[in-house]
């Protein structure tokens, strides 16, 4: 594909356009990471777009509308994106609700949430609330760095965060005792819970891993954009879940893995990028988009699956 993009189009390689792919795609990598985590253990998460755009609103509006400060708003979004996963988590496990319609449910859930403060609208600086007063707050520079800033003024710090969170899962999901047992319940949760694993701590603790991930994916979109915007977080649902499920074929894994999850954002971000580039119709991207991951799906479970 980079061959393809960079032979039709030379500009597709050069330095500042690779930052900028890596840019678009850090975000989404940093969610599905999460989502890898709760696939890891044979679940999937549904709600981390609506995580996501939660957090940036309520970040914008605790810096906006009460006038906190960097700390405060990244550690709300934080400890909102843990408890969304410890209800995820509880409502799977104890209440015995499939993950797909108790992470669906959650997700319309916050969606309506997340407009309910301000009757729907965006968060800036200086807005009307809807109860007449002015928002005096502002985005603190410390806050929009995260977002902004360019390390060496090339690296932005999204890009860093991410490879820092890819760097930590994997080690995690691949060379500790709690990440083996999480493949473990996803490989046969009966056989786990016999042999004596924690099966319900481990599974809830996956969804808090998924949450606080979106969560942070959400601090730094609020970041990039400067601004509460209602409508920021739409399609982070549908790219994390493709970077994810894209990951189960990379190096033939045929299982979820934070590298092939990681791989699979930038492979996304790529055909999106070359796309662009090529003057692809916009409507066009989503079919395009589509079609890889029911290709990348048909070579990781019909091919490997067939005797060898």
């Amino acid at each position: 594909m980079v061959i393809f993009f960079g032979t039709a189009e030379p500009s597709f390689l050069s330095v500042r356009n690779l930052v900028i792919v890596l840019q678009s795609v850090s975000i989404v990598a940093i969610l599905a990471l999460g989502v890898t985590a709760t696939l890891v253990v044979g679940g999937f998460d549904l709600s981390i777009g609506a995580v996501a755009a939660t957090a940036l609103m309520t970040s914008s509006y605790i810096m906006v509308v009460f006038g906190g400060g960097t700390l405060a708003a990244v550690g709300a979004c934080v400890a909102v994106g843990a408890i969304v996963g410890l209800v995820n988590g509880l409502l799977i496990v104890r209440l015995r609700i499939p993950d797909l319609l108790a992470t669906l449910g959650m997700m319309f859930l916050l969606l309506g949430l997340q407009l309910i403060p301000t009757q729907g609208r965006s968060i800036a600086s200086g807005m009307s609330m809807p109860d007449g007063s002015t928002a005096t707050g502002t985005f603190t520079p410390a806050f929009l760095a995260l977002g902004r800033y360019r390390v060496s003024d090339l690296v932005p710090i999204s890009v860093i965060v991410m490879l820092v969170l890819a760097a930590v899962i994997t080690v995690f999901l691949t060379f500790t005792r709690f990440g083996r047992v999480m493949y473990a319940i996803g490989s046969n949760e009966r056989a786990a819970r016999l042999a004596g694993a924690p099966v319900e701590a481990y599974r809830i603790a996956a969804y808090m891993i998924s949450g606080v991930f979106a969560a942070l994916g959400g601090v730094l979109l609020a970041a990039r954009v400067g601004r509460g915007d209602v409508s920021s977080g739409n399609s982070l649902l549908l790219d994390a879940v493709a970077a994810a499920l894209i990951g189960f074929a990379v190096f033939g894994a045929g299982k979820p893995n934070a590298i092939g999850t990681a791989i699979g954002a930038l492979f996304v971000g790529l055909l999106l990028n070359g796309l662009t580039m090529m003057n692809a119709p916009y409507y066009a991207q989503d079919f395009i988009k589509g079609a890889v991951l029911v290709a990348a799906l048909m070579f990781t479970f019909g091919l490997s699956n067939r005797p060898r």
